[in-house]
């Protein structure tokens, strides 16, 4: 599928459109996300056992933004070989069920049905950072990393400002500052965005990896490879630290096609990980002309 490149906001001169060097057509009907989480539940099950948990979700944009969701559940499992241990003696169940707050649980080892619908509630268009933007908006970003970087900074600091202002009467012993502390961070945030959330033009996603590995604080831990066996340059964001709690990030790049491959999270609170906040997550960006559809159990 491909259409006529229109004049992003601000391109137009003498009524003639200005298509920006940057701009990419569409490659095909949409551009496909399909994110995979996998964490450790939790609460014990059984006898005190853990289970890890996968889920996906898909969600397709369509040039002119409009935008289909897809999510299912991939069944849980033991998490350690010791998890399992205890499983198999309590005779290896596949459903589990409790309480916890006042609300039902309810595990399984077998995929659920899962689900996919046109998205609602949300204005057309491509998310970037806090505000959507058009497939031609999204052409016009910058391809030089340090111009790219001062669009996000600006971004971010934009987005400080304003949830400063609103924890004056949210959190009114918040400063700036509980935001700027962590502004490198998510700069850096931004530009892995730009590598898988939505269509970004080919030299933009490259800009925005040179804007993610030279950010300050972030480091470069060399070649790796994802759990789906995939290899990528793995780099570590800046370390967020809070009332107690230390949240890691690593992600992990393809620096070929300038995609997002794996992101691993490491959530400690006390010095104890954060079970459920804590786990990797895969994803699949890029191009198809396959209609939306229920993911697949993989």
């Amino acid at each position: 599928m491909r259409f006529t490149l229109t004049v992003a906001a601000g391109l137009l001169f003498a009524g003639v459109a200005a298509v920006p060097a940057s701009a990419d057509a569409p490659k095909a009907a949409y551009w496909r996300v399909e994110t995979t989480y996998t964490k450790t539940h939790p609460h014990a099950v059984g006898s005190g056992y853990y289970l890890t948990q996968r889920s996906v979700s898909t969600e397709w944009l369509s040039p002119e933004g409009k935008s289909w969701s897809g999510f299912r559940e991939l069944g849980a499992k033991p998490a350690t070989k010791k998890d399992e241990a205890a499983w198999r003696a309590d005779g290896s169940p596949t459903t589990w069920d409790y309480r916890t707050e006042g609300m039902k649980i309810h595990l399984s080892t077998q995929p659920g049905k899962g689900s996919v619908q046109e998205t609602k509630g949300r204005p057309d268009g491509f998310r970037l950072g806090e505000r959507y933007v058009t497939y031609q908006q999204l052409q016009a970003l910058p391809t030089e990393a340090e111009a790219l970087r001062k669009q996000l900074t600006a971004e971010v600091n934009t987005w400080i400002d304003e949830a400063a202002e609103e924890a004056k009467t949210t959190a009114p012993k918040a400063t700036k500052n509980d935001w700027l502390v962590n502004l490198d961070r998510y700069v850096a945030q931004r530009a892995a965005e730009l590598l898988y959330v939505n269509p970004a033009p080919d030299k933009v996603r490259a800009a925005a990896y040179q804007v993610l590995k030279t950010t300050k604080g972030v480091s470069d831990l060399g070649r790796s490879k994802d759990p789906l066996g995939r290899s990528g340059q793995k780099l570590a964001l800046p370390v967020s630290s809070r009332e107690g709690s230390v949240l890691k990030q690593q992600l992990l790049v393809d620096t070929t096609a300038m995609t997002l491959l794996a992101e691993y999270t490491d959530l400690k609170d006390g010095g104890k990980a954060v079970l459920g906040k804590s786990g990797v997550t895969t994803f699949k960006a890029g191009w198809t002309d396959d209609k939306p559809a229920v993911p697949d159990v993989s």
